[in-house]
């Protein structure tokens, strides 16, 4: 069974785990890159991976985003933190439909 996970700051992921999906809080970067590389490296079958915009802005972890990037799963996908949006998901969305598309049509 596909699984889906969450991970960010643990005031961000608490709602989530409310909805039943799985939870990883985060204290930082690093942290998130870890939880990220461990959980798409698992036997459990993540199909997506939520991963909270604000940590997705370090430059480790936005590498570590982006080699799952052209893979079929896990779909990692930018969420907003409690700060509010940063852009970075709507940024990825939008290259994503680029690729898939030919061209911006957002």
């Amino acid at each position: 069974m596909l699984k889906i996970a969450v991970i960010g700051g643990r005031e961000t992921v608490m709602g989530f785990k409310a909805l039943g999906l799985e939870t990883r809080p985060a204290a930082n970067a690093d942290e998130a890159r870890r939880i990220l590389h461990t959980l798409a490296r698992s036997e459990e079958d993540y199909a997506i991976i939520y991963v909270e915009e604000t940590f997705a802005a370090d430059g480790d972890m936005a590498r570590e985003i982006a080699r799952y990037k052209d893979l079929p799963k896990p779909a990692v996908i930018l969420i907003p933190g409690r700060e509010g949006p940063l852009g970075l998901g709507q940024q990825a969305l939008q290259e994503a439909v680029e690729r898939a598309v030919g061209s911006d049509i957002l």
